[in-house]
């Protein structure tokens, strides 16, 4: 979960959500690169006393100043396109987890067992021992080293079921299933949020996750049967 004073992302808890931090430090260090040179340059042209009252055109810089920028973007789209392909596979799921946003909670299915869906709704954040604004009162209980899908969808308005931790962010859209999968590749406990602004309690409808091992699960799904 994010903490005080924590200016990068979250620890990733899915291979994917590494992968995005691997592309946003890759661009980042290109644009860093970029900021340099122009200031560089800038500051120089500001400085300098050069003049030439007989040079009007150069076909030369023209044609570097046009294919750099050009062979940048390359290098940024390519990662990029590889990570939204990545994004969108789905790699034989262990389970299935439907997610139904209301105004303003949400209510789980984990469709291939029988009877076991609930809602999850915030808890009193006037609690000391809760995490304010972010606990809820039945957390999603999911297996970890293992490939998960999730089916999201909403009731009344868009909700956007998003946790930060997984690299997970799929808007609920009422009549529409949404599809997407994460792989947890450790234990913990993992929050989000509804993102996407869907009324008045919109900062109450948290999402928390507990990822366990394998085994701990099966226990949890034949208790609450």
């Amino acid at each position: 979960m994010a903490t005080w004073s924590n200016f990068n992302f979250q620890n990733s808890a899915s291979p994917l959500m590494e992968q995005i931090i691997f592309f946003h430090d890759h661009t980042l260090i290109i644009l860093i690169i970029i900021t340099m040179l122009v200031s560089y340059l800038m500051m120089s042209l500001f400085f300098n006393k050069y003049i030439n009252r007989f040079l009007f055109e150069s076909q030369m810089i023209e044609l570097i100043w046009t294919i750099l920028p050009a062979i940048t973007l390359i290098f940024i789209a390519l990662p990029s396109l590889r990570l939204l392909y990545l994004l969108d596979e789905l790699n034989n799921p262990l389970i299935t987890l439907k997610s139904i946003g209301h105004q303003w909670y949400w209510s789980y299915e984990y469709s291939d067992f029988n009877n076991v869906e609930f809602d999850s709704y915030m808890i009193d954040f006037n609690n000391i021992k809760n995490f304010r604004l972010l606990d809820v009162d039945n957390r999603v209980i999911l297996p970890m080293n293992n490939q998960i899908r999730i089916l999201i969808t909403a009731t009344d308005v868009i909700h956007s079921w998003t946790v930060p931790s997984l690299g997970v962010k799929v808007d609920a859209n009422p009549g529409r299933l949404n599809q997407t999968s994460f792989f947890i590749n450790r234990p913990g406990i993992f929050f989000g949020q509804c993102s996407e602004i869907c009324g008045a309690n919109h900062s109450f409808m948290p999402i928390v996750i507990e990822s366990v091992p394998i085994k701990n699960f099966i226990n949890w799904i034949n208790n609450y049967s």
